[in-house]
């Protein structure tokens, strides 16, 4: 089986629903942000605070091309992964990338709800979360309208394999 790549915004049920789908297809499920904090010992806002974005984006793309064609994966790719180093590109190369566009209202509130601050760019506690997240949506929708599916809106993984299932 073709890996699945799901792409989006931070909060837009990238894990949640790789998890159920990987569940139904009988796989495994793959979050590249916990790759890239067991590989680096340390959590991605030590990274970012540590390190710097430069250095998360190239440990994306390291840990990216570590996912080889037919490893029958489904992957949950870190928001901004498609945006960095022609990751789109080998995303689609070796596998179905599927693009969960979910509202930006409906991101911050999910956000909100969790109040978790694990998220290096949008902390819940930011006044100015929304303009933030709709204009780094703006900069990374000609990015994530390259995926082979988009689903728009709040989805069920079964909504997502009858879209990807031409694929496999």
């Amino acid at each position: 089986m073709k890996n699945i790549f799901l792409i989006g915004m931070p909060s837009s049920g990238k894990s949640t629903l790789g998890k159920r789908i990987a569940d139904a297809l009988q796989c495994r499920f793959v979050d590249t942000d916990k790759l890239i904090a067991r590989e680096e010992g340390r959590s991605i806002a030590e990274i970012f605070a540590w390190s710097g974005e430069d250095y998360f984006r190239e440990a994306e793309r390291r840990v990216l091309r570590t996912i080889r064609p037919g490893g029958s994966l489904v992957v949950s790719t870190g928001g901004g992964m498609p945006c960095f180093h022609d990751n789109m590109a080998y995303i689609n190369a070796t596998g179905i990338s599927v693009f969960l566009d979910v509202p930006v209202t409906v991101l911050v509130q999910r956000m909100l709800a969790h109040a978790q601050d694990d998220r290096p760019l949008h902390s819940h506690t930011d006044p100015n979360l929304l303009t933030n997240l709709r204009n780094r949506y703006t900069a990374r929708l000609p990015f994530y309208n390259q995926a082979k599916v988009i689903v728009s809106g709040e989805t069920t993984e079964d909504e997502v394999l009858r879209l990807v299932g031409e694929w496999l």
